[in-house]
């Protein structure tokens, strides 16, 4: 059976990175297991027409993969393959996992969209695509109105999908388990992408060519439930891959696909401190720890302990993130870090004592923020002196319990999915006191008083990968700080870019 994977245009205000979709490439990792020909199209780096991909490849059964402010892109995106295509699609992706709101319910309405596919996607990504093969193989002459006939409702069974019949009846099944051993799972299949059209992980920083920077996953899940965190959304039950399993995938992208660096994915890679230790010293003792490595996403600063640092910088660990959030002492209690100040100033001073790079993640405009508590987070973030400091305005994602704050005590300024777009400098919700004003003065003011200080240019023109990308970081900055008129013309492109 002939498989295609879609990554919808995912248009950004700014110049960012440009990655192969993980949860792309494993679901194209499992179909190829499954006997499935497979093929990507991701429209971020494409420039064959979507419609020109369908009528050469003509696949059976297609996979769209979306997040809140790309899925009326992916709606689209569906539109184009009904006019070409009598075949099946099923998007998947955070989004339409958000059953609180409804949104698998609200993606099925559109008519392109057959099936939606909550959480973790593998298991019921392949037991889709086998009553798919199976049916194909049983029909002389198949369509999607009998695929998805009431009379056979031959989805009825399978967990975690939700799904519209042909008399257009939305049907939303239960939840199944996660992925416990994570270890069956093949690696991702990065083959599939056309690698010499990314970036590399962090491109503000770093000057390495796009097709030689991967990524890994090494653990799924998060036990946190942070307020503001659309990961909330996602399976609560950490699972951890084996330390072997992790290395000779490691093994396979140093060797064998010639990685310069690579990215860990994870949303809670030190949960357990033990299995990081064991990861170190086995990446130490298969010498691969001469490729440098980031924590992307970050890790928990109240379990990143001096020895376990010193451990993973031995073990090629070049950067890692924390999530601050809020330099306010009140606040941090309110968003459910469960981490202390205190605590994240010496997960900071441990990172630097062993030689590790810093990331902070900071957010401007929380529920029940004021000017002084985020003029607080700016002076935090000064005091931590990271050496990127990445500030966000709030963006209330349905799903979290931010979003539930607004909708009972505020008001949505956000009238589109689209409009959920990263970087664009708009505040999405006002509350109270907290203004989108107030907001979007503060998210300038924390950009310009961390990345204008004389200490901070001058250590960042002592970098090599500095000037490397001078060109790209200045627009980057310009963009960052000077407010644009910019949501119109993006969405007027995204909507000519699906042909």
């Amino acid at each position: 059976m002939r498989v295609a994977l879609i990554n919808p245009k995912f248009r950004l205000p700014i110049d960012t990175r440009t990655s192969p979709h993980l949860a792309l490439a494993y679901l194209g990792a499992v179909s190829e297991r499954r006997g499935d020909e497979v093929r990507v199209y991701d429209a971020d780096v494409e420039e064959q027409p979507l419609t020109d991909f369908l009528r050469e490849f003509r696949p059976h059964l297609v996979g769209i993969t979306t997040n809140t402010p790309q899925v009326k892109q992916a709606w689209r995106t569906a539109a184009v393959i009904k006019q070409e295509l009598d075949i099946p699609v099923v998007l998947g992706g955070p989004h339409v996992s958000v059953v609180s709101e409804e949104l698998d319910f609200e993606s099925l309405r559109q008519p392109p969209v057959d099936l939606v596919v909550r959480g973790e996607g593998e298991g019921p990504w392949i037991e889709i695509s086998e009553i798919v093969d199976s049916y194909l193989r049983d029909q002389p002459e198949f369509t999607v109105t009998g695929l998805m006939s009431p009379a056979q409702d031959l989805f009825r069974e399978l967990k975690s999908i939700s799904y519209k019949t042909s008399d257009g009846q939305l049907h939303r099944n239960v939840d199944g388990p996660v992925i416990a051993d994570l270890d069956s799972l093949p690696w991702p299949a990065y083959h599939l992408f056309k690698m010499d059209r990314y970036t590399n992980l962090q491109p503000a920083t770093d000057a390495i060519p796009g097709e030689r920077s991967f990524s890994i996953m090494t653990s799924r899940g998060c036990p946190y439930r942070c307020t503001f965190c659309s990961q909330s959304i996602m399976p609560i039950k950490w699972r951890a891959r084996s330390p072997e399993n992790v290395i000779a995938e490691w093994r396979h992208l140093v060797e064998d696909l010639g990685a310069l660096e690579i990215g860990v994915l994870d949303d809670s890679a030190n949960i357990r401190r033990n299995r990081l230790i064991q990861l170190s010293d086995d990446l130490i003792a298969n010498k691969l720890n001469h490729v440098p490595w980031i924590f992307v996403n970050g890790i928990r600063a109240n379990l990143a302990d001096l020895e376990l640092l010193t451990k993973l910088k031995q073990a090629g660990l070049k950067r890692t993130a924390f999530g601050v959030e809020t330099g306010d002492e009140e606040m941090i209690v309110k968003i459910d870090k469960h981490v202390d100040h205190d605590t994240i100033r010496q997960a900071f001073k441990n990172a630097k004592a062993a030689g590790i790079e810093t990331i902070g993640f900071f957010i401007i405009g929380l529920p029940g923020d004021t000017r002084e508590t985020m003029q607080k987070t700016i002076r935090f973030a000064i005091e931590l002196d990271p050496m990127i400091a990445n500030f966000s305005m709030m963006t209330p994602y349905p799903g979290t319990i931010v979003y539930e704050q607004v909708k009972r005590n505020g008001r949505f300024l956000v009238t589109d999915w689209e409009d959920y777009v990263f970087f664009d400098q708009k505040a999405r919700y006002e509350m109270g006191d907290l203004t989108a004003g107030l907001m979007e003065e503060m998210y300038r003011n924390a950009y310009r008083q961390f990345y204008w200080r004389p200490k901070y240019v001058l250590r960042a023109m002592g970098r090599k990968d500095f000037w490397l990308k001078f060109g790209r970081n200045a627009r980057l900055a310009w963009r960052t700080v000077m407010p644009r008129k910019e949501k119109t013309e993006l969405r007027r492109a995204m909507e000519e870019s699906v042909q």
